[in-house]
């Protein structure tokens, strides 16, 4: 159903739709990257809409302050005359976050993002704040930009769960986009199919999708290839192969089935771990890239296979 609902307002992209439901479903974050134009904000709406989740959307720009979306203490008055701090929350109390174009934000900015990305929470002069349930980071990055930018650090990178490169559409795609938009915006009528409370329910119980030992080791051998590679400066990080579990999981659980097979494991690989590896110079310079290495050591990893 959620899948259908946000179809309705990004026409095509199937497989774009169904990664970001598995980060939601798993309960992580987004980075969608793209030139602009490619309807990234308006997936993210969409999913918003049809979550039943409270969205607030934030451009990035380089005098953005860490203030400006945490929030900060202000000084009121009351009746009597006395005054007082009193926190005013900012944009980042909502379930879904939209920050767009992220690397136009200085580090410091950034890096506002990690304690909330990671732990849930906030913290404004030494007072921890836990955020809303469900909170989810949904980013876009633009690409080809380069002046005015500042890329992202390892270890922001490495708290999105999944990283999504969206392209052009297929011609019949664009020309279906014209009709469904000639008279009406899809996005203006899309109804709720789900709440927040059942969100997070199916959120635990795709943790209970049955993984065999053997493809644990299949998991845990993929991203441990990434380490050894001899292009690969720096490898899959252990929170990179936790991702790739329970994005599998998942993906099982969205396409019926309680246990995970190989299959499953394969088609994400490139989404989880793409942006968490690092190429050595050698590597960059003979033109290589992070999808071509790791599909290549999907290759040499032994699939574990159904013993009869």
């Amino acid at each position: 159903q959620i899948e259908k609902q946000v179809s309705n307002v990004i026409v095509g992209q199937h497989d774009i739709i169904r990664h970001t439901l598995i980060a939601i479903i798993a309960g992580s974050h987004v980075l969608l990257e793209g030139v602009p134009g490619l309807g990234k904000t308006s997936l993210v709406r969409a999913f918003a809409d049809t979550l039943s989740l409270r969205f607030v959307r934030i451009q990035f720009t380089p005098d953005l302050m860490p203030a400006d979306i945490i929030g900060t203490n202000i000084i009121v008055e009351d009746n009597e005359g006395r005054r007082y701090f009193q926190f005013q929350q900012g944009p980042i109390f909502a379930n879904i976050l939209l920050a767009d174009e992220i690397n136009r934000a200085t580090p410091r900015t950034q890096s506002a993002l990690l304690e909330a990305m990671q732990e849930r929470t906030v913290t404004i002069e030494g007072e921890t704040m836990p955020l809303p349930r469900p909170f989810l980071v949904l980013a876009t990055e633009n690409p080809v930009e380069i002046e005015g930018t500042f890329p992202l650090p390892e270890a922001q990178l490495d708290r999105f769960l999944l990283r999504i490169v969206i392209g052009y559409p297929e011609p019949a795609e664009e020309v279906a986009m014209l009709a469904r938009f000639q008279e009406r915006n899809p996005l203006d009528e899309l109804e709720p199919v789900t709440t927040p409370e059942e969100l997070l329910r199916a959120a635990a119980a795709c943790r209970a999708v049955y993984v065999e030992d053997d493809l644990r080791w299949y998991i845990a051998e993929i991203t441990r290839a990434t380490r050894r590679h001899e292009a690969i400066e720096l490898g899959v990080s252990p929170r990179g192969t936790l991702a790739l579990f329970h994005c599998a999981q998942a993906l099982a659980a969205l396409r019926g089935r309680d246990f995970v097979v190989p299959d499953d494991v394969k088609e994400l690989v490139t989404p989880v771990l793409a942006h968490r590896i690092i190429l050595s110079p050698e590597a960059r310079l003979r033109g290589r890239d992070a999808r071509q290495l790791l599909e290549e050591i999907v290759e040499t990893v032994n699939v574990p296979v159904e013993q009869l």
